[in-house]
């Protein structure tokens, strides 16, 4: 009979195989793989340190710096001879089965779901901030379903990611207005399935992010409250990089240069946004007009702004974990880690090499 330590490391194994599984399910099908080529170097590529053959990216339809890296294919070309597999997600529940099954290096995850990674926890860090979600999220109901407040969510039936920054917004939104989880039907859906559902009038509000939350308020939706508002009453969400402390303890020159290429594309978005508006809506297929007015429903940081105590400095941690006690607190997780997990979670490293000082 196998021993109980035999038998732990059977069942993890098999968790970590089933995990694996999900993370492929639960992705997008489409991946777009492609390999640096030569030539002269660019700045801030890999000219010295290890490099791997290939990099696998989670990346979601979240209209940032990342589809701009992806859309210009400035990785690949800051890092020749690497393969660079970029894979789509629908929220950051999915990001975190697929680090946990080993599948991905690099991955977008909102600030909610890292908190539930790191409380497992995941063997991840964050090196750096997409964005600070603002107007970008919201609680949108349908314009003649007489829905004028929350409390008017009594009996409908609201959809959003679960495990999602929205799930946390939604509860965080339900809870400041004394209104019971239960007094509403919560259901999951992916961003995409939401739209659909909301087009067949099969729910009466969603919780969700753009593009599909702009194409929602296009159709007549009305918004009862968005991630900005929740942010002044304490609730602030960010779409967060997690990098996996197995690659970036292997390869941290690697990590730099990502990102130093985010900074780049946070760069052009602020002092040219026409033009990273037309990377952003190739890759999310809409107007640059319209990539260029979900833009500004977020906000984004330099890597030098990012090192400041505000942020990757003490600020975020300290908002990870009053995530994590939130998520408790509701039930959606079973433990919150010493403060010290977070902090530590969070590193300035990588954006500070990035920001040059």
């Amino acid at each position: 009979m196998p021993s109980r330590s035999t038998n732990r490391r059977l069942l993890l194994a098999t968790v970590l195989a089933t995990l694996a599984v999900l993370a492929v399910a639960c992705s997008s099908s489409s991946t777009t793989t492609s390999t640096g080529t030569g030539g002269s170097t660019p700045s801030g590529s890999a000219t010295d340190g290890a490099k791997p053959d290939k990099i696998t990216i989670a990346y979601q339809e979240v209209p940032n710096g990342d589809l701009v890296v992806k859309h210009e294919k400035w990785l690949e070309a800051a890092l020749p001879g690497v393969t660079i597999e970029w894979k789509k997600f629908d929220s950051g529940g999915d990001v975190n089965e697929a680090v946990a099954a080993g599948a991905i290096d690099f991955g977008l995850a909102g600030s909610s779901p890292v908190s539930r990674g790191l409380s497992q926890p995941l063997a991840y860090q964050v090196p750096w901030i997409f964005d600070v979600i603002g107007k970008a999220e919201a609680l949108v109901v349908k314009g003649d379903k007489g829905i004028n407040s929350l409390a008017d969510l009594k009996g409908k039936t609201i959809a959003t990611p679960f495990a999602s920054t929205s799930h946390y917004s939604l509860l965080a939104a339900l809870k400041d207005a004394g209104v019971s989880e239960s007094d509403v039907k919560v259901i999951d859906a992916a961003p995409g399935d939401i739209y659909a559902a909301w087009t067949r009038g099969d729910i009466d509000g969603a919780y969700v992010w753009n593009p599909n939350l702009a194409k929602m308020k296009a159709e007549g939706g009305k918004v009862l409250v968005d991630s900005e508002q929740l942010s002044k009453k304490g609730k602030t969400t960010y779409d967060l990089a997690v990098v996996t402390n197995d690659f970036a303890s292997k390869y941290p020159n690697v990590v730099t240069i990502w990102a130093q290429q985010q900074d780049k594309a946070v760069k052009l978005i602020t002092s040219d946004p026409t033009k990273a508006a037309i990377a952003v809506g190739a890759e999310l297929n809409i107007t640059p007009d319209e990539a260029k007015a979900q833009l500004s429903d977020l906000i984004f940081l330099t890597a030098q702004e990012q090192v400041g105590k505000d942020y990757l400095a003490g600020g975020l941690a300290d908002n990870l974990i009053a995530s994590a006690e939130f998520n408790k607190t509701l039930g959606k997780i079973d433990q919150v880690q010493p403060p010290e997990t977070y902090k530590q979670a969070v590193v300035t490293t990588f954006a500070q090499a990035a920001s040059g000082a």
